[in-house]
């Protein structure tokens, strides 16, 4: 019996990692940062801790325009609008990392056009290597997850996996939220309720109220 008990105990852990790994590689970071050693470095560093997916850019502007968050004049849209819809199927990501100092939009700007945006909800972890109490409060207040001073270390990127845990459970959440609403919307659809039965039956309970209030009066 005991030996029985302790092939399940193995068997669990074994799905438990089985588990974690495809989690794993279901995160989808995307990084920032005008310096392409520092973005090798940065990718090379996160799919050694998380097996994650990276997508890198240069610069804040491409990083809005990658979220959907920079359309061109001829098709502009709000930053606190949610992105189209294929944008929204195609882009799933579940943690940004930012520079501090970039040209043109600093780090500290991308975050804040973040937390204006639909994208509020995603962990943001700024980095930099210059030790600057005041910068470090100001993307904290901010709403930055994280600042990380460079030249990052495996241990630095060890610290993100709660966050990238956490964002993934909400996505999943999200997802499942979608699927429901979608599913009864499906079943509306399929037994013909519409708006005009709802606004019907509201109206059908109304005259039975009077109704009623017309007997009882022809009672007393």
């Amino acid at each position: 019996m005991e030996l029985m008990k302790a092939g399940d105990v193995e068997e669990e852990e074994e799905e438990e990692e089985e588990e974690q790994q495809q989690q794993q590689q279901h995160f989808h970071v995307l990084a920032v940062d005008d310096s392409l050693l520092e973005r090798k470095v940065l990718e090379k560093l996160l799919t050694i801790s998380s097996s994650c997916e990276v997508t890198c850019v240069e610069s804040g502007d491409k990083a809005l325009r990658y979220l959907g968050l920079l359309d061109d004049l001829d098709n502009f849209s709000s930053p606190f609008s949610p992105p189209r819809l294929s944008q929204q199927q195609e882009v799933k990501v579940n943690l940004i990392m930012t520079d501090y100092c970039m040209p043109g939009m600093s780090g500290y700007d991308l975050l804040k056009r973040l937390k204006g945006s639909y994208w509020k909800d995603i962990p943001v972890v700024v980095m930099s290597s210059e030790n600057e109490p005041s910068r470090i409060n100001m993307c904290l207040e901010e709403g930055a997850e994280e600042f990380l001073l460079k030249p990052l270390q495996l241990s630095d990127v060890k610290k993100l996996e709660p966050h990238l845990q956490k964002s993934l459970t909400r996505c999943s959440a999200e997802i499942k939220e979608q699927e429901t609403v979608g599913f009864g919307i499906e079943i509306g659809i399929g037994i013909g309720i519409t708006d005009s039965d709802v606004v019907d039956d509201g109206n059908n309970s109304d005259s039975n109220k009077n109704d009623n209030g017309d007997l009882k009066g022809d009672r007393s």
